[in-house]
């Protein structure tokens, strides 16, 4: 059903405001979405809409969300786990929002042009303050070499850049060739902001991914990739060589966090630790910090759990076996694997480009051994969430609505 032109471009605005709100803060990344989610709840109540709810990728998120509502009570503190996991509802709403709007007129199209342009405006702004000392807002002194950009006190833009780096691309990589020149160049561009940025476990998923996405790109000649890849590893290589920073962020620090002292061992250890005393169910969303913190110095010596007070283990699967044990992480994998690793021999054959660079990045989510944030973490789950919502509702085989228009 197509929209008029007011509720077209009221929803549009939300959706083209979703990677600022994401710079502003959680509240305002909250806010959006609830905007997007109770007005779009409207939109499917006016249309009598509801077929979809038998879609089997939306059945695995209902039996996600039900998990994490049981995750809460046996949660170690449930005050802190219940606003993180009943507040994944929203998530689920998004994601429907996203599968239903591909399907209006250019809806898609006017989206991720706006949110180009925003990543470009990002990226300028990282090279400033790369060559500068600070972004155009002055921020940046704080972290020293660090790049933070727009998000002023938290070094964390390498890692929203990567998160629509594969939608950007791959987007282009589904228009007309005409585009494959500044296919080429964005992705340099894109991937060098997000290497100047020293954050080292997304410098390599990025690497990767777009490593990944070029080499299945079929409409590009084998000696054009070599060129593409040839210039790239130039264009990184100088910069390691001729930076003092980056050279120390990319060659002295992991080789030194690859012996047992490495304080993403230790992180790695803590977790481990953690899942011992609660193997079956984990300890609960955001909990993590709780076990960890309630013991004085002196109790943890005695104990031997060589708990590291923090937010988070810095790894995914330890995440996930600290935070919902044995039990809880199979259930995740097992919806992962049926909402996303099922999914890659169709989407391979199909050669959608904009779905390929979404799945790509969420396998690498999933990547052993390299650090990341806490998973259900509002900032990661919802970049998450917007890779996940864009590999469904722009192929044909998987939108929630594909049978319903």
């Amino acid at each position: 059903m197509f929209l008029n032109k007011y509720i077209y471009n009221y929803f549009l605005i939300l959706f083209v405001l979703i990677p600022l709100s994401l710079i502003i803060g959680s509240a305002a990344t909250m806010v959006n979405i609830l905007l997007i989610d109770v007005s779009f709840i409207i939109l499917l109540i006016y249309n009598k809409n509801f077929k979809f709810l038998k879609n089997k990728s939306l059945i695995y998120l209902l039996i996600l969300y039900i998990y994490l509502i049981f995750n809460t009570s046996i949660s170690i503190d449930y005050s802190q786990s219940a606003p993180r996991n009943l507040g994944f509802f929203r998530m689920i709403i998004l994601f429907i929002a996203f599968n239903y709007f591909f399907h209006q007129k250019l809806f898609f199209d006017k989206m991720i042009k706006c949110w180009l342009i925003i990543f470009l405006i990002v990226t300028i702004d990282i090279f400033i303050e790369y060559s500068f000392g600070r972004n155009i807002f002055g921020y940046g002194e704080l972290y020293g070499n660090r790049i933070v950009s727009f998000f002023k006190d938290e070094p964390i833009v390498g890692g929203y850049v990567n998160g629509f780096f594969l939608i950007l691309v791959g987007f282009l990589l589904d228009k007309n060739s005409k585009y494959n020149y500044f296919f080429i160049i964005l992705s340099i561009v894109l991937l060098v902001a997000i290497i100047l940025t020293g954050e080292r476990a997304n410098s390599i998923k990025a690497l990767l991914g777009i490593s990944v996405l070029i080499i299945l790109y079929k409409k590009i000649k084998f000696k054009y990739k070599l060129i593409f890849f040839t210039s790239l590893s130039i264009i990184l290589i100088s910069l390691l060589l001729n930076s003092s920073f980056l050279k120390l962020r990319f060659i002295n620090q992991i080789k030194s966090s690859l012996g047992n002292e490495s304080i993403y061992f230790k992180l790695y250890h803590s977790g481990f630790q953690v899942f011992k005393n609660y193997k079956v169910f984990g300890v609960g969303n955001k909990n993590y910090r709780i076990e960890t913190c309630k013991q004085n110095y002196e109790e943890v010596v005695k104990n031997n759990n060589r708990y590291i007070c923090t937010t988070h283990p810095h790894q995914i699967y330890f995440d996930f076996l600290s935070e919902h044990g044995l039990l809880g992480t199979f259930i995740l994998m097992f919806i992962f694997y049926h909402l996303i690793f099922s999914k890659v021999k169709e989407t391979y054959l199909k050669r959608n480009y904009l779905q390929l660079g979404s799945l790509i990045y969420l396998i690498f989510v999933f990547t052993p051994i390299i650090p990341s944030g806490a998973f259900f973490n509002n900032y990661t789950l919802t970049i998450f969430i917007i890779n996940l919502s864009i590999f469904y509702s722009s192929g044909n085989n998987l939108n929630i609505f594909k049978n319903y228009y």
